[in-house]
């Protein structure tokens, strides 16, 4: 029998880690906890008013075989590749990269203080689509889709729209056929609910960025998601969720799991040891 509703398989905090020159983060997705979740590589948050935190950045450094995809809550990052591509993300912003082939690039904060906060999640490909030329989608803030409704409160419901399309309608500016991903940031008024229906065999989670969520139909004892919690989402065609505190804000992700064997090499990831041999060959050799 089919599950209509998702309910709350698992959870985590994920673990304080650093990357890049020293950058501060939370990594939530590739942590012992939870090392993959078919098809989402990585999740790292990283949010500070402290310069020491992120100032060094990410300075240049290569990718091979997935998506990478840097959206920002607060602060700017500039981004620049060996390609001759080079912009800011913008608070609101974001960049989904398919590194396919290769592409070496940097990350850096273009600012010298204040808040930076934000996520990037990796994103694989599958074998067909490793090798396929870089290239990016950046959208600003005023790019993203924004939908309104109503929760039962006196106060609208937001959620902001990256990519998938929800199920009143509203479509995302990121464009992707490979696993068909939803991604949206959702605000509630505490009392407001919010229903959202899902591919049945999708794997999803919910991040909970602030305030607290329950999840209806959940098992009694994991039903409450705290701030800065992952919740790991079962099978099924919908989520209902509702706003048990102010200000509750969280990031609903969703995509086609890909079910192929996975080869990682630092910053390469292919289908088997001897693709990441060629990736780290092909990289030496200046062939990126």
């Amino acid at each position: 029998m089919r599950q209509t509703y998702r309910t709350v398989i698992g959870k985590t905090r994920g673990m304080p880690a650093s990357d890049g020159a020293g950058v501060r983060l939370t990594r939530i997705i590739g942590s012992p906890e939870l090392n993959y979740l078919d098809p989402f590589l990585m999740l790292d948050y990283f949010e500070s008013t402290d310069p020491n935190d992120y100032i060094a950045g990410f300075p240049p450094h290569p990718h091979r075989g997935f998506e990478t995809v840097t959206y920002l809550l607060a602060g700017k990052m500039r981004h620049k590749d060996n390609k001759g591509h080079e912009g800011v993300i913008e608070t609101g912003g974001v960049q989904w990269m398919t590194a396919g082939k290769g592409i070496i690039h940097s990350e850096m904060p273009e600012q010298e203080d204040g808040l930076l906060m934000g996520f990037q999640l990796w994103v694989n490909l599958p074998s067909y689509a490793k090798m396929v030329d870089a290239s990016y989608q950046e959208f600003t803030p005023e790019k993203i889709a924004v939908e309104q409704r109503d929760g039962g409160t006196d106060k609208a419901t937001t959620i902001k729209v990256i990519t998938g399309k929800t199920s009143s309608g509203t479509i995302g500016p990121v464009k992707n056929d490979y696993i068909q991903p939803l991604m949206i940031d959702v605000q509630l008024p505490k009392g407001a609910e919010f229903t959202e229906s899902l591919d049945f065999n999708a794997n999803a989670f919910i991040y909970l960025i602030s305030g607290s969520l329950k999840v209806h139909n959940a098992i009694p004892g994991v039903e409450q998601i705290q701030a800065k919690e992952l919740a790991v989402l079962s099978e099924g065609e919908n989520v209902h969720l509702s706003a048990t505190a102010d200000d509750t804000r969280f990031l609903l992700v969703a995509a086609n799991p890909i079910n192929e064997p996975i080869a990682k090499g630092g910053p390469f990831v292919m289908n088997t040891q001897a693709e990441i041999k060629q990736a780290i060959s092909d990289y030496n050799n200046g062939l990126f």
